[in-house]
């Protein structure tokens, strides 16, 4: 999520977590170093919302109220090969892929989108409580951040809600969570306005380590530092590789974590 007039001062945590609420405590999570591998062409007009990799493409929705849509990407090039633009008067948010569906998400009106994965064509929508921010899934489960620490757990035949987890960093709530990944059995979560991503246990909702990537967030050229944030991550579990970009960046970034 983030709308340009929904603007706080969570920036503050691009360096330091200063607001517990939202960045939580450090005391005791490690922090895993990361490397960049490669760097991939990204569209510096795209307000990322959700990403997700399959098969050589990244698919992305973008949001904002004018310009939000779902694209399929080519991730070498960074050529759009399919776009399909969101209803109009919907601010779009994230998406996950569900049996040749899409589903998008929006942000404050409570629908969903589904579209055909193939064609992009709008085929039906759903509806749901609250904010909708981004989604991820593994084998079983699509997960959905709202922006609370909660993360809901949904049917990813119905998109139904069949569950949550509480998520924690040493105790306290983790607000603001947003674009989520599922990584070897770990979901990592971009929080909102911080450079930090957090790596949670999706048993006990722990976040059980942090990717502190203030060099990268600190290195883009943006015309709007407290927007054009670090959010959008993809993982390419074939290849094990791990991708990661923010809102209006130039480039998707392939990165390796750990030493």
């Amino acid at each position: 999520m983030n709308h340009p007039v929904a603007r706080k001062t969570l920036w503050a945590c691009l360096s330091i977590a200063l607001v517990p609420a939202a960045c939580a405590h450090t005391d005791n999570i490690p922090i895993h170093p990361y490397r960049i591998i490669h760097t991939y062409p990204h569209d510096p007009t795209a307000f990322t919302e959700g990403l997700f990799y399959e098969d050589g493409y990244f698919y992305e929705s973008t949001g904002e109220f004018e310009g939000a849509g779902v694209r399929k990407v080519k991730a070498e090039t960074g050529e759009v090969v399919q776009r399909r633009d969101t209803p109009a008067g919907y601010f779009g948010e994230g998406i996950i892929a569900s049996n040749q569906r899409i589903l998008q998400l929006s942000w404050q009106q409570g629908v969903g989108f589904i579209y055909d994965k193939a064609t992009f064509k709008l085929i039906d929508q759903i509806r749901y409580p609250g904010e909708g921010w981004a989604m991820t899934r593994d084998a079983d489960h699509i997960y959905m951040s709202d922006g609370t620490p909660v993360i809901r757990i949904l049917d990813p035949q119905t998109f139904t809600q069949t569950g949550s987890i509480s998520v924690t960093a040493n105790g306290v709530p983790l607000q603001q969570i947003n674009e989520l990944e599922w990584v070897k059995g770990k979901i990592y979560a971009n929080v909102w306005q911080t450079a930090r991503i957090a790596e949670i246990d999706p048993k006990s909702g722990h976040v059980v380590g942090w990717i502190d990537m203030t060099k990268l967030v600190q290195a883009q050229t943006v015309g709007d530092p407290e927007n054009d944030v670090l959010n959008g991550i993809a993982y390419d579990a074939g290849r094990d590789r791990l991708f990661v970009t923010g809102k209006r960046w130039k480039a998707v970034y392939e990165v390796r974590v750990g030493r």
